[in-house]
């Protein structure tokens, strides 16, 4: 009986980073009988060849197909094909521990209204990282917060203040949803909402829609050090240029998804009124100085840009 979906969405995947994510889930403790993986295509126009696929893949591996190009849009076709009781949602880039599966299946069984969790996103580098990139090592979905399991209670109370939103909540990689907790997120009207990545954008906040449905559905949220993978990180993504556009499409993106749900406690601007803050931020962070200073203005930008409000189609 298959119990867990491995959910994989990939676009254009690197052949080397992902055979390491799917070596990682032929390693798994838990029986591969209890366990699928679903790959998602999503719009790739390099995609692996099957005969490939099948030689590094675990066994229950299948391909889905999906035309729309977006993370959001991969993960839904990824969740409605799932079989499984609970679902991973893993990137093409990732690497879970050996145990991640039994201890996922161990810490739900244990809590039932537990919706999703997450767990220690741990870096391994491509190249050593310069030292003044650390402060930015969050905008790369790494994360240790200890060794204690944390779990916030539904959040349901309308107009619910932004500090109210878990800041252990989980993150994409490895968070493990529930299949009750998960339809409630496909059922939600979000799709609506800010893209998640897509293609070369770096725009974000699907992470964050998927946690803040499923604590209005009144399902947790939780932290658990006992789910633990590995984030490969190759060296372009340690270059100012990319860890500034990430940083302004994050901010950006995480402003609009807190309007969409109605938990933003910054008022929208104008256009004008976004631009006269940015020229502002621009000299108050220096951000000619060094690439420090113009990645924090570049998030600076996108939390101005996040609070325009968004044109409806």
């Amino acid at each position: 009986m298959i119990r867990v979906s491995v959910i994989i969405p990939t676009f254009n995947p690197d052949r080397t980073r992902l055979h390491r994510t799917l070596a990682g889930l032929r390693a798994q403790s838990l029986d591969a009988s209890e366990w699928e993986t679903v790959i998602v295509d999503n719009a790739s126009t390099e995609f692996p060849a099957n005969a490939w696929l099948q030689s590094v893949a675990p066994i229950n591996t299948r391909v889905v197909p999906e035309p729309q190009p977006g993370l959001s849009h991969a993960r839904r076709a990824g969740l409605n094909a799932a079989h499984g009781e609970f679902a991973v949602l893993v990137d093409d880039d990732n690497v879970l521990a050996p145990n991640y599966l039994t201890q996922a299946l161990r810490l739900f069984d244990a809590t039932p209204k537990l919706g999703a969790a997450g767990g220690k996103s741990l870096p391994e580098f491509e190249t050593e990282p310069p030292e003044w990139t650390r402060e930015f090592f969050p905008l790369l979905a790494l994360r240790d917060l200890g060794s204690e399991q944390l779990i916030a209670e539904s959040l349901r109370a309308p107009g619910a203040a932004r500090e109210e939103y878990p800041l252990f909540a989980p993150i994409g990689a490895g968070m493990v949803l529930r299949r009750a907790a998960w339809l409630d997120w496909l059922g939600s009207a979000h799709d609506r909402g800010p893209s998640d990545r897509q293609g070369q954008a770096l725009t974000s906040g699907g992470d964050n829609d998927i946690v803040l449905c499923v604590l209005r559905a009144g399902w947790s949220v939780a932290y658990s050090p006992k789910l633990q993978l590995t984030h490969l990180i190759p060296a372009g993504r340690l270059t100012a240029g990319y860890l500034a556009r990430l940083n302004r499409g994050i901010q950006t993106s995480w402003m609009q998804v807190l309007s969409l749900h109605n938990v933003n406690p910054w008022p929208p601007l104008t256009t004008f009124g976004a631009t006269l803050r940015k020229l502002k931020a621009w000299f108050v962070q220096g951000a000619w100085r060094n690439p420090v200073a113009q990645i924090r203005w570049q998030g600076a930008c996108g939390h101005f840009d996040g609070r325009v409000p968004r044109q409806k189609p």
